[in-house]
């Protein structure tokens, strides 16, 4: 269980991590954020359920070469290791499974029982490069700077209080149709978005939202994945990540005395019918049921 010292150990590191890397650090659950604040505030007695998750995009020395770094702090960090992996298009899979393992020893021989991202970072900058080859390097140099996350598929889970206004809904709608995006909205309250799609459009996408005025909004979940373009081309890929065929606005039946409460029961029917019913649980803290 993680104690208060933990929690605001593990909050300082990412606020610092956010003032060092403003656009490069994404962070996986913003709920699971704001919790670990109210913990360390003292507006919530129990400690967070929730683990902290976050990724890090690393520009490495190599010209236009990035490294994700995917980070999930254990509720008793820094007591203990954090769990950490890296990924980059310029790596092979031998290549990659050898960093992380590395990567790993460090951790074990020097992150113990005190914060630790900046010399993992640093670490990671001054190794990477070391573990790829010229072939996947020279392929880096002759792409756009932007190719790494151009070759990553995403997944956002929005969530928002309520989503009632016409205008909003309109938005939400056309704006994932012009960045090529599929998933769904269901408005109501509380208010479910969800968009997938290249990793760029789902960013572009989020801080459109985002800059609407919300009574409260957030990712409550984000997954990505990285193309393998080696195997396959990228639309072909990004089909297969897709849950979704097209973006469109899902009316449930609707429930509540105010008639703004849609039918979550045929909601997780809904999810379950595109293999992603867990993350029901994930929104509403119970298991789902069908109606």
């Amino acid at each position: 269980m993680s104690s208060p010292a933990n929690a605001e150990a593990q909050l300082s590191e990412l606020e610092l991590l956010f003032s060092m890397f403003p656009n490069e650090l994404l962070v996986d659950d913003q709920l699971a954020l704001a919790d670990l604040r109210d913990y360390v505030q003292g507006k919530m007695l129990s400690p967070p359920t929730s683990r902290l998750q976050f990724t890090v995009h690393l520009q490495l020395d190599v010209p236009n070469v990035v490294c994700a770094l995917s980070c999930a702090f254990p509720q008793n960090y820094p007591a203990v290791i954090p769990e950490i992996s890296t990924r980059s298009d310029a790596l092979y899979r031998t290549q990659q499974v050898q960093l992380n393992t590395d990567l790993h020893e460090f951790l074990r021989e020097n992150c113990c029982g005190e914060i630790c991202m900046l010399n993992v970072i640093e670490w990671i900058k001054d190794h990477a490069a070391t573990y790829m080859s010229k072939e996947t390097i020279s392929v880096e140099k002759l792409q756009p700077a932007n190719r790494t996350k151009d070759a990553i598929c995403t997944r956002l889970w929005i969530y928002s209080h309520h989503i009632y206004n016409k205008e909003k809904r309109k938005n939400i709608l056309e704006w994932a149709k012009e960045l090529t995006l599929t998933g769904f909205s269901m408005p109501g309250k509380p208010g479910v978005v969800c968009v997938e799609g290249p990793h760029s459009a789902c960013e572009e996408y989020w801080a459109r939202v985002k800059r609407l005025t919300w009574k409260r909004i957030l990712i409550r979940h984000r997954e990505d994945a990285t193309l393998d373009i080696t195997k396959v081309d990228v639309d072909a890929a990004m089909q297969m990540f897709r849950k979704f065929t097209e973006f469109e606005e899902k009316i449930f039946a609707v429930r509540g005395n105010k008639g703004n409460h849609m039918d979550l029961g045929q909601l997780y029917q809904f999810l379950n019918e595109r293999e992603c019913g867990d993350i029901f649980q994930l929104y509403f803290g119970v298991e789902g049921k069908t109606s």
